[in-house]
C-alpha cells in the first residue's frame, strides 16, 4: 500500500497538523497582556542598569527595536517553526516567548560565580538579554536559539558587543567549553528536559547551572541554592547547580 502523497503548505492536511501546536486564544490574550505590563516595568530597571555599561546600550535597543518590527515568536504559526519542532520532537508550547530582566540576570549569575574569565551558554537564547547580562558582567556569551529566522534577526545586532547568538538545539548543544549554563525551560517537557540534562553531563566538573522554575532532576548536579526572582511573565523560582560527577 503507497503511502499519501505529501501535501503543500496551506492545504487543509497542512492546516490541520499546525493547529496542534497553538495555544487557545485567550491563554494568548493573557499572556501578551500581562507580558505588556511587566515589560514597562523590566524595561526601566534594564536602562538604569545599561547606564552602568553604555556600550551595551547600542545592542540593547537594537534587538528590542528588531522584537518590535517582526518576530517569529509573535506568529500564531509558523511553517519554520513548525519544522523545527517537528525536526527537534518539541511543541509549540515549549516555544512560550519569555524573557529574563537584566536585574534577574545579573542577580542570579552574581551568586553563580560568573565574571570574566567565564563563559555562558543560553540554551533557547531568544533575542539574547541573558547574553547581554552576562557581558554586563565581563564573561563570554553565547546563545544557542531553535528558530533560524529569529537568529537572523538578533545576531548581526548583538555582535559588536562581543556576543555570539547561533542557530541550534538545546539537546544537541556542545558545552564543554562552558562555565556556566542558563535554561528557562518553563515549558518544557519532561522528555526535551532528559535530553537536555544528558547534554549536560558532557560539561566539565564545576559547572555551574541555572535553571528557571524546576531544579535538575538527576545525579551529579549539587542543588547550591534557590531563588525567587522577576520575570517578564511573572515571579518564578530559580535554581542554582553544580555539576559534581560521582564518577
Amino acid at each position: 500500500m503507497s503511502s499519501p502523497p505529501e501535501t503543500e503548505p496551506g492545504t487543509k492536511r497542512d492546516e490541520d497538523d499546525l493547529a496542534d501546536y497553538d495555544l487557545p486564544f485567550f491563554q494568548r490574550l493573557v499572556i501578551h497582556f500581562w507580558g505588556m505590563l511587566l515589560g514597562l516595568i523590566t524595561r526601566l530597571t534594564d536602562v538604569l542598569l545599561l547606564l552602568w555599561h553604555p556600550r551595551l546600550l547600542r545592542p540593547y535597543w537594537g534587538i528590542w527595536l528588531a522584537e518590535r518590527l517582526r518576530s517569529p515568536y509573535r506568529a500564531r504559526r509558523t511553517f519554520e517553526v513548525v519544522r523545527a519542532l517537528k525536526a527537534t520532537g518539541q511543541r509549540f508550547r515549549e516555544l512560550i516567548y519569555g524573557e529574563t530582566p537584566l536585574m534577574s540576570a545579573l542577580w542570579v549569575f552574581k551568586r553563580a560565580g560568573m565574571g570574566p574569565g567565564s563563559r555562558l551558554v543560553d540554551l533557547g537564547a531568544g533575542r539574547g538579554r541573558v547574553l547581554i547580562a552576562a557581558r554586563w558582567l565581563g564573561a563570554e556569551a553565547l546563545g544557542i536559539e531553535l528558530i533560524g529566522e529569529h537568529v537572523a534577526l538578533m545576531a548581526k545586532r548583538l555582535q559588536p558587543a562581543g556576543i555570539a547568538l547561533v542557530e541550534g538545539d538545546a539537546t544537541r548543544a556542545d558545552l564543554r567549553d562552558a562555565t556556566h549554563v542558563f535554561t528557562n525551560w518553563l515549558a518544557l517537557t519532561p522528555e526535551t528536559k532528559a535530553r537536555v540534562v544528558e547534554r549536560f553531563r558532557e560539561c566539565r566538573p564545576g559547572t555551574r547551572f541555572i535553571t528557571v522554575t524546576h531544579p535538575i532532576e538527576s545525579e551529579d548536579f549539587l542543588r547550591l541554592s534557590r531563588h525567587r526572582m522577576l520575570f517578564t511573565w511573572g515571579f518564578e523560582t530559580v535554581w542554582l547547580h553544580e555539576y559534581r560527577p560521582s564518577g
